[in-house]
């Protein structure tokens, strides 16, 4: 019950912060972009190439077509840690800041009809210029004229805090995210909250994150990102769980055992059409005992729990790829590569069955074995090359959590949001509405009060 108690009066605060805020709203200037209690950005003091969401739009625009690219772009992005021990906190203080402004009026809505073009004036140009200045993405003092680079500047950092594309111009789906209110935006705050200070995660001096909404992966060291990776994560119907864990080890030309889920439902469906599939998958079917079985003598109506075990074989044609990191949880997923890398250029990445497949996962495995000297870059590319199943246990075990957050602060004041692709957040949001609403019932009903206590 204490933690009960603590989740209310934490859920009753942010509640009450509009109220608060309201007193405050003259002493303070709203940011998100550089958020509260650091001001707009001053064009003297702030040059647009010192902005860390700036030099994030330049990073993204370059050419991103191989592993290493793109996990170098993604890098470039920001070396703050998306989750750290200051992550909870800093949420707060965001959640404070965007109250601030939800009670001085949030931020004006741009028309859906509007058209910018740089260089034209349009008629929604200083209303634009409003929007990104209340949400620290432009300088106070560009507040009108035409859409020039300025503006479109801000556009991009807009644009480098919501995982867009920054392109500096105004997209429908850019339009679509200055449209989301302040409201809501809050309750992301509120909803990431929740989930972390229900998160119990050690922090080592070297650690893993996925933020499963942003699809990134990142490798932190000493506080600082020094890798980061494009991940695939779980479908909205085939949801990745969020979980805390520890990485055992690193699996080279790995072979796959298929989920019994998938076995009953998706290669019994293959086997129904086409009895030729498992072989031409290069996929055995085993017993209990990982002897092998007939497959015409499975039924494959998928009407019944598999009594057997679908593997497949290490290759190239292996789903895992070349590389699988084992990371032992009750879930039963991990972090692995994969035969389809193209599916990492995509910006919407949540096409897995719940794990996470990795980009440049050998630069991952290389960073992860370090502390083994025998385990280079080039002597696990070169042990993959043989083909040969390896199995490389951790020298050091390191921690890794997968979270689901839509919505962040990091070190540098930055404000990030991400779509909440699973629709988790109202539902949290609505399940703590109904707990506090119990709770509240219960201190005034005479045989539950002590519940509430």
């Amino acid at each position: 019950m204490g933690k009960t108690r603590q989740m209310l009066r934490r859920h009753a605060v942010i509640v009450a912060v509009s109220l608060l805020a309201s007193g405050a709203a003259h002493a303070q200037t709203e940011t998100t972009g550089q958020a509260n209690p650091k001001p707009a950005i001053p064009s003297s003091t702030a040059p647009a190439t010192a902005n860390p969401a700036h030099a994030a739009a330049k990073a993204a625009t370059a050419p991103a077509s191989t592993a290493e690219s793109r996990s170098a772009a993604a890098l470039a992005l920001t070396h703050e840690p998306t989750y750290d021990e200051g992550t909870a906190q800093r949420i707060k203080d965001a959640a404070l800041s965007y109250s601030d402004l939800a009670v001085r009026g949030g931020w004006p809505t741009i028309p859906a009809e509007a058209k910018f073009a740089l260089g034209v004036q349009g008629a929604n140009d200083d209303l634009l210029r409003k929007r990104l200045i209340l949400s620290g993405d432009l300088a106070a003092d560009k507040a009108s004229g035409v859409f020039d680079q300025d503006l479109a500047d801000g556009v991009k950092r807009f644009q480098a805090r919501h995982g867009l594309a920054p392109t500096g111009m105004m997209t429908p789906r850019t339009l679509a995210a200055m449209n989301v209110p302040v409201q809501k935006r809050i309750r992301q705050l509120e909803a990431s909250l929740e989930r972390l200070e229900n998160t119990n995660f050690s922090f080592g001096q070297r650690y893993v994150v996925v933020n499963i909404p942003a699809a990134f992966a990142e490798a932190v060291e000493n506080d600082v990102v020094v890798r980061r990776y494009r991940v695939i994560v779980g479908k909205t119907e085939k949801p990745s769980p969020t979980l805390t864990a520890q990485i055992t080890g690193v699996v080279l030309n790995p072979t796959w055992t298929v989920p019994s889920s998938i076995a009953k439902t998706e290669i019994s469906a293959h086997m129904r059409k086409d009895p030729t599939y498992l072989s031409r998958m290069h996929m055995e079917v085993l017993d209990a005992h990982d002897n092998p079985i007939d497959p015409h003598s499975v039924d494959w109506s998928g009407t019944h729990t598999p009594n057997f075990t679908v593997r497949q074989q290490n290759g190239s044609f292996n789903a895992l790829g070349a590389v699988k990191i084992d990371m032992p949880n009750s879930y039963s997923v991990y972090m692995h590569d994969t035969n389809q890398r193209s599916l990492f250029s995509d910006d919407y990445r949540f096409d897995s069955h719940g794990c996470s497949r990795v980009d440049n996962v050998r630069d991952l495995a290389a960073w992860l074995l370090k502390d083994q000297p025998k385990w280079t870059r080039a002597a696990i590319d070169a042990e993959i090359a043989t083909g040969q199943h390896l199995e490389v246990p951790m020298a050091k075990k390191v921690p890794v959590a997968w979270v689901y957050l839509t919505a962040w602060m990091t070190k540098d004041q930055t404000i990030q949001f991400r779509n909440d692709v699973y629709n988790q957040d109202e539902q949290l949001l609505e399940a703590t509405a109904e707990e506090a609403a119990f709770f509240s019932n219960a201190g005034n009903h005479p045989l539950t009060a002590h519940m509430a206590q």
